[in-house]
């Protein structure tokens, strides 16, 4: 059964400039933040920090544990599907197991 992978925050801010009505450019010059980053965390390729998070807070009035909660889970997700990392768990897992 394949997990599926959390929301990433970058979404909920993408849809929230979207639906104010600003572009990524004039939101961008407002929070001080390179064009290029903004872009890259709404698109979900850059993950939010807890700096963006709190400016996030100051520019929309979005609660910031909600944005690093949603960037963890994410993040989890992502790291649970790579596959060296399952093999390392799995060994893990059974060394545990048999002296625990």
């Amino acid at each position: 059964m394949e997990r599926r992978i959390p929301t990433h925050p970058g979404e909920v801010l993408k849809e929230e400039l979207e639906s104010r009505g600003i572009s990524q450019k004039k939101f961008a010059e407002l929070v001080s933040v390179p064009y290029t980053q903004l872009n890259e965390i709404l698109n979900g390729k850059r993950s939010v920090s807890t700096d963006f998070a709190l400016m996030m807070e100051a520019a929309l009035g979005i609660n910031p544990t909600l944005l690093i909660n949603m960037q963890n889970r994410y993040d989890i997700e992502l790291a649970r599907q790579k596959p060296t990392l399952l093999q390392r768990l799995n060994v893990i897992r059974k060394a545990c197991a048999a002296v625990l």
